[in-house]
């Protein structure tokens, strides 16, 4: 028997969304975890507290601010596109909300941000190195798979996006 009531369809949606989201928000979660968590403790990084080394507690700052662009844009990700950051579940809607209004890959500059707080707080030029590798690779990427396949996906929605708000830096008015 086909349910009548217009506000089970809504619930569905609504439940949907949230799966989404909670999916997302565990990629999200797994992809953070690797880099900015297990990765540091694997290579050795540590962190002196004593003294001017103190004063390193102000670089996690840029850290936390880009934590925060990325949580952001990963719920964006679940609620509004409806899948996640990973290419195997791609956002099935176009996202154009939150940090996606004014560059087209906060995501991508979050982590940026995070690697060059990391860098800092742990007077590391090797994370200094990762930052700008990841900045290259993230940018290939862009170019080579993530462009191509959000035109075929969006189409015109996503040219009109594209024309409107900047790669890397946002568009002056």
């Amino acid at each position: 028997m086909a349910d009548t009531n217009p506000r089970s369809g809504l619930q569905v949606v609504r439940s949907e969304r949230w799966l989404n989201v909670m999916l997302s928000l565990f990629v999200g979660a797994c992809f953070f975890a690797l880099w900015f968590w297990l990765l540091p403790g694997w290579l050795g990084f540590r962190v002196e507290t004593g003294g001017a080394a103190r004063l390193r507690w102000l670089a996690a700052i840029p850290s936390v601010a880009g934590f925060a662009v990325a949580l952001k844009c990963v719920w964006d990700f679940g609620w509004t596109g409806r899948g996640t950051p990973a290419p195997f579940i791609p956002p099935q809607r176009l996202v154009v909300v939150g940090f996606y209004r004014y560059v087209r890959n906060p995501m991508y500059v979050a982590v940026v941000t995070i690697l060059l707080g990391e860098a800092i707080f742990f007077l590391s030029w090797p994370v200094l190195v990762e930052a700008g590798v990841f900045f290259v690779l993230a940018n290939l990427f862009i170019l080579f798979y993530e462009e191509p396949t959000l035109r075929r996906t969006f189409g015109e929605s996503y040219d009109r996006y594209k024309a409107s708000v900047g790669r890397w830096i946002p568009k002056l008015l």
